[in-house]
């Protein structure tokens, strides 16, 4: 939309950039620097850091690489699970390629299924994840971030200190508050830019191996959005403020955002894993035990497979108050049952508690529905 061009160049910049790090993953791995891949948000990436190991997501989000997984999957089963597959097998992510080790996680019963079949193509270290936020899913949680740095410290045949998880804590904690200072900019009205390009800069910063540059590029970029911040409230103006909640969005499901904003509503903020809730919580670098500062820290993620779920309500009922939102879209996945069962308690939470619109979308990574999608977010930014 035409807003969005006027908007500073930094936005399609960081957008270059995830694309150019495929090179860097290259030049990483000619200096025969570590490379460690994942799909999740619950992987404690300092251990990682620690060791100056680098750490990227993986390609896991087009529908390019679907049939060729249904090859080896159910066609039913979740896209992001066909979609991080067959990126593996056919070789088309970078990232994958040049990664010596994927560290993955038991978040659904498909994807842990899933990685054993990957296992035959890649070396896997698989999370054991709790199901239950509860004092025994605690310990085994904190055993799996002991278990974690083992492995990393066998398999790449390097020890891993304290003082070395401390300093990564610290370097992550910094780049994690200075993406919050980003998405707290999205509590001005009108908001100083639309909400897919600051999901752009989030999304494409991650893609940065080194995290203290990444820190400085996120406050750089807050502050010439606050010297443009003026003038592009004047071209925003006012809008229906929406909160994006949910499956991770990227790639295909950015169609989502797309629609919203160009339908004339604007995204606040996204609280979904590719959103604020990989940066909400910073690890407690107090605590003495940094195995246990790690595990608290991420076990506090909210995420459906949870039961109960409570700390993704809890964030997402900060959200709604601090970013005044008028409504929530819950955008899933088709076959992420969690996810899909959670809409009715998210729906009534929003409704009956908070008191603001709620429109549930579920969709994959075709283009099939976006006559469908815009129809019904348009009737929703309409009604608001």
């Amino acid at each position: 939309m035409e807003i969005r061009k006027e908007l500073p160049e930094i936005f399609e910049e960081f957008g270059e950039a995830r694309k150019n790090q495929f090179l860097a993953a290259k030049e990483l791995k000619e200096q025969g620097r570590p490379l460690v891949g994942t799909y999740c948000t619950y992987v404690p990436v300092e251990l990682c850091m620690a060791m100056d190991a680098a750490v990227v997501g993986l390609c896991s989000m087009s529908d390019e690489t679907i049939p060729l997984a249904e090859q080896d999957l159910p066609s039913s089963l979740c896209p992001l699970i066909k979609s991080s597959y067959g990126f593996a097998k056919a070789d088309k992510c970078p990232y994958f390629f040049f990664s010596d080790l994927v560290v993955a996680e038991t978040t659904c019963d498909g994807k842990k299924k899933m990685y054993e079949l990957m296992e035959e193509f890649k070396p896997i270290h698989v999370m054991q994840l709790p199901n239950a936020q509860d004092e025994d899913g605690f310990t085994l949680w904190k055993n799996e971030v002991v278990r974690l740095k083992e492995k990393l410290e066998s398999f790449f045949g390097v020890t891993i200190t304290e003082d070395a998880i401390r300093k990564a804590i610290r370097e992550r904690n910094e780049e994690r508050q200075a993406a919050l200072e980003i998405f707290d900019l999205m509590k001005m009205d009108p908001t100083p830019m639309m909400g897919y390009d600051m999901f752009k800069v989030i999304y494409g910063s991650s893609f940065t191996f080194d995290r203290v540059l990444s820190a400085q590029q996120l406050r750089d970029t807050k502050q010439r959005i606050l010297e443009e911040a003026e003038d592009n409230q004047a071209k925003i103006g006012h809008r229906p403020r929406i909160i994006v909640s949910g499956c991770p969005m990227g790639g295909a499901t950015e169609k989502v955002a797309r629609i919203i904003e160009d339908t004339g509503g604007v995204i606040v903020g996204f609280e979904n894993c590719t959103g604020i809730k990989s940066y909400h919580r910073l690890v407690d670098e107090t605590n003495p035990d940094v195995y246990e500062a790690l595990a608290e820290r991420y076990f506090k993620i909210g995420c459906s497979v949870m039961t109960p779920d409570t700390y993704r309500f809890k964030l997402l009922d900060e959200l709604i108050d601090e970013f005044k939102a008028d409504a929530v879209v819950d955008m899933t996945l088709q076959g992420c049952h969690t996810y899909n069962v959670e809409t009715f308690g998210i729906g009534r939470f929003c409704t009956e508690e908070k008191g603001i619109q709620y429109l549930h979308v579920e969709t994959d990574y075709s283009t099939a529905d976006e006559g469908q999608l815009t129809t019904r977010i348009q009737a929703l930014i309409e009604m608001l």
